[in-house]
């Protein structure tokens, strides 16, 4: 793999996962904001390009291994994936993190007032979700599917109502976009979800359902922005 600092972030997870971590060990955005430059993203970061691309090559290099390659999957088998397991995995760990936040925040709320502010971010952020994954499931989704089955069946699609697919793909990029945002504020408010000293268990496994649920929302959202939606509409343009 060649790596440069003109590399999109992007093109570069969705080429071998196994990168996200460097990214995410730098706290560089590979998902939402995927479409940047190495050479872009260092420079807001301040942060050096020459080493930053010497960590990708290593992590590419000595992995024991190999990365899943999401992108040679077909589309409508990618949207099957994301359904079932990461829209699954939101419906499932909202419901187990909500009652631990709203325990914690009146627990330890009076010396740690930021909790509230995490458990408010997290339930709109829940509800937001929650209609962000039916749009998909009942519009996009299906579409993508149709598309795939028109194709191999050698048919035309007709147009959809909603016009193009990238009309409702421009308005699952900017969910996307507000959804990375606010667990960008929660990671600072949560000081990237280190428990402070006086921290009960249940306090602490709130932290770590938390960080997991990002990490996984980092995963859900590059494969829609950096895969799913290019190739939906690369399919368009093909039926």
């Amino acid at each position: 793999m060649n790596i440069t600092e003109n590399s999109i972030i992007g093109e570069l997870v969705a080429s071998d996962y196994r990168t996200a971590s460097v990214f995410k060990q730098h706290r560089i955005d590979f998902c939402c904001n995927g479409n940047r430059t190495i050479q872009e993203a260092c420079d807001k970061k301040k942060t050096g390009t020459d080493r930053l691309i010497e960590e990708l090559k290593q992590v590419v290099s000595s992995s024991n291994s190999a990365a899943i390659d999401y992108a040679s999957w077909p589309v409508d088998l990618l949207a099957d994936y994301i359904e079932k397991k990461h829209h699954r995995y939101v419906e499932l760990k909202i419901q187990e993190i909500k009652p631990l936040l709203k325990k914690i925040v009146s627990v330890h709320g009076a010396q740690h007032p930021e909790l509230a502010e995490v458990e408010a971010l997290f339930t709109a952020s829940a509800g937001e979700l929650s209609m962000h994954m039916k749009k998909e499931e009942l519009i996009l989704f299906p579409f993508i599917r149709k598309m795939t089955a028109n194709q191999l069946a050698g048919e035309a699609t007709p147009l959809p109502h909603f016009g193009t697919v990238q009309n409702p793909i421009n308005s699952m990029h900017h969910e996307h976009d507000t959804e990375g945002e606010r667990f960008r504020t929660i990671a600072e408010l949560t000081n990237h979800y280190t428990p402070p000293s006086d921290a009960c268990a249940t306090y602490q496994v709130t932290f770590s359902l938390l960080k997991e649920f990002e990490e996984d929302l980092h995963l859900h959202i590059h494969l829609e922005n950096n895969i799913l939606f290019p190739k939906a509409i690369q399919l368009e343009q093909q039926v």
